[in-house]
């Protein structure tokens, strides 16, 4: 017997992940339908964590399908169910229509799904993490809310909204980024080429009887022992920094590296306030369709992408399950910003809890712009204060010698 990793849907209306023993993957189906579950996929263990990058479990298609073109296509899924054609039609008219390769994949196999009977939220769930847990979670609200066109619209200006922030946060580190890199540049043209080449020139100073200034020694040598060494360094910088990258990558990994991001000044703050913005709009979304706070709570935190954060949210779910109070669980978690928590708990006593952590979200959105400018500010001035200061300092070493020559020979 074979062991399967399951995503149900429970009379109850909850999604759960379950693993069962069965011979096969028809006799595991079988089983669960007969439990009373709704069975949204089934796959084997080997194969889960494969999922995310395989299409409607086709063998050897790997691709992802990009956020802007997801975007437009629930912007004009939600227009033609409003206009009330057929979910079945409406998928098969933008299947046919989509410019990416990768979506066309992904709605024929949802659309042959639809075709053999399932629902539109166990389609896109049958995809695997592909798609995040709250949309299918949101479309499984609206199929059982009857207001589909109305969910759909909620998450397209959820997801408008991640775009956006995604967008504005890649603009703003896109120069800061660049100019590092020329920076690194130059002073690697610098101390690899144009210092060796001088070195030469300021031996024969040297012989002349006149002393090189001291910072010209230091920037030689140290110029002259990179040279010589740079068929074993290159490789050995090279192979660390992969080294970091797939061990960044790694659970642990990802957990010290998102901790110490916490830790730095202005960073730390900023991803505080993103988290918080994303995971309290993620869970208005979720409970603008009708879903149990337990159960959007548990999608929502899958929303929080910083690992150390979300360490920290997991005494969140038994402490909402034990029967506290939900700000008193989010104050549990020791991350989510004091203010937060006083707007979150004035909407759970007024009973509009949903409408409070559109406003909560909201407002983090704004202070986490006013953070990344501000840190974008800092960045640049310091990136060339530094690199100004290294080219600077080479420059001297080269031109201090030469002017020291000159003004010996004007004395004589």
């Amino acid at each position: 017997m074979s062991e399967y990793v399951c995503r149900l849907g429970t009379p109850s209306g909850e999604i759960v992940t379950r693993t069962i023993e069965a011979i096969g993957l028809q006799e595991a189906r079988t089983r669960l339908e007969s439990e009373g579950f709704r069975v949204f996929s089934v796959v084997p263990p080997k194969s889960a964590g494969a999922s995310a990058l395989t299409l409607g479990g086709r063998a050897g298609t790997r691709a992802r399908v990009k956020a802007g073109d997801f975007l437009l296509f629930n912007q004009q899924l939600a227009a033609l169910i409003r206009a009330g054609i057929p979910i079945l039609q409406a998928i098969a008219m933008l299947r046919r229509r989509a410019a990416s390769a990768r979506l066309r994949t992904v709605l024929g196999d949802v659309e042959d799904r639809i075709r053999s009977g399932s629902a539109l939220s166990a389609a896109f769930a049958a995809q695997g993490s592909l798609f995040p847990r709250i949309y299918t979670a949101s479309i499984l609200a609206g199929e059982r809310s009857g207001a589909l066109d109305e969910v759909l619209a909620r998450y397209v200006a959820y997801m408008r909204r991640s775009v956006q922030l995604r967008r504005k946060i890649r603009g703003s580190l896109a120069y800061p980024t660049l100019l590092l890199a020329a920076s690194f540049g130059m002073v690697a043209f610098l101390s690899l080429y144009v210092v060796p080449k001088m070195s030469e020139l300021f031996a024969g100073f040297g012989q002349g009887g006149a002393q090189l200034p001291k910072i010209t020694v230091m920037v030689v040598g140290v110029s002259t022992w990179v040279a010589k060494n740079i068929f074993w360094l290159a490789p050995l910088v090279i192979g660390g920094t992969i080294g970091f990258v797939v061990w960044s990558r790694t659970p642990p990994g990802r957990l010290t590296v998102d901790g110490f991001l916490l830790k730095v000044p202005l960073v730390g703050p900023l991803l505080q306030q993103l988290a918080a913005a994303q995971v309290t709009r993620s869970l208005a979304t979720l409970l603008a369709g009708g879903i149990t706070l337990v159960e959007s709570w548990e999608i929502a935190a899958e929303s929080i992408t910083n690992r150390e954060l979300r360490r920290r949210s997991s005494a969140i779910l038994p402490l909402i399950r034990e029967g506290r109070s939900f700000t008193e669980s989010l104050a549990a978690a020791g991350w989510v910003p004091e203010l937060a928590l006083d707007m979150i708990g004035v909407g759970e006593r007024s009973g509009s809890l949903r409408e409070m952590l559109e406003e909560v979200a909201g407002f983090y959105d704004a202070e986490a712009e006013v953070r990344l400018e501000q840190l974008t500010t800092v960045l640049e001035p310091a990136i060339l204060l530094v690199m100004g200061g290294i080219v600077i300092t080479i420059l001297l070493a080269i031109y201090l010698p030469i002017i020291q020559s000159i003004s010996n020979a004007a004395g004589r």
